[in-house]
């Protein structure tokens, strides 16, 4: 995941994590990765841009202008768009094998009923028409995991919940590969899960 580096005066910029290694992962092509990588990095770079700006307002006194208060609502867009591609690059490169023995696959058993009827919701929940993300959240009150269909990046997140598993339903993600048959894409997925890095999410 991208980290907060601090730089000279109040400056908090973060760096966009190199994900080549996850090119040659069956399913998806390099043109399609690569893509995506970009389409990632230009969330990094407006998550910095955006936080310049509105530091420079803060200390200027302008945070009582309209343009302050949307470029407040537009961070949210930008920063959850790095984070997410992160968590989604982060869970990928993986065999998609799920050891049944551990920590995640018994409370997937414990919330599903067993980790295949887990999957056929998570795949249900990726189906649904329309673009944005499936996240498998824990709720940290109960440790409860719930499949999450979230439209936008900023919007619709569950509070008080652990993202453990993320995957990307925008178009881009997919169509340069699959064109329309996204059901191919969500079974290249989970194809190449990391779970070990989904399994380390679990609080």
């Amino acid at each position: 995941m991208g980290r907060q580096a601090n730089l000279t005066g109040a400056e908090i910029l973060y760096n966009a994590t190199d994900y080549s290694h996850l090119i040659g992962m069956p399913g998806f092509s390099e043109t399609l990765l690569k893509t995506h990588f970009g389409l990632y990095q230009g969330y990094v770079a407006n998550t910095n841009k955006l936080l310049g700006i509105l530091r420079d307002a803060g200390l200027t006194g302008k945070t009582a202008a309209p343009e302050y208060a949307e470029l407040k609502r537009r961070l949210g867009w930008e920063f959850n768009g790095m984070r997410l591609h992160e968590l989604y690059f982060e869970n990928l490169g993986g065999d998609g094998v799920l050891g049944r023995d551990g920590a995640l696959a018994a409370q997937m058993t414990e919330d599903f009923g067993g980790v295949d009827e887990w999957a056929k919701d998570f795949k249900a929940t990726g189906a649904i028409r329309g673009i944005g993300w499936v996240v498998l959240y824990q709720d940290v009150n109960n440790g409860r995991l719930i499949n999450f269909w979230i439209n936008e990046h900023d919007t619709g997140h569950p509070a008080g919940c652990n993202p453990v598993l993320v995957m990307d339903v925008f178009e881009h993600a997919y169509m340069l590969d699959y064109a329309t048959k996204r059901a191919d894409y969500i079974e290249a997925f989970f194809r190449n899960i990391n779970w070990e890095a989904a399994e380390g999410r679990l609080l």
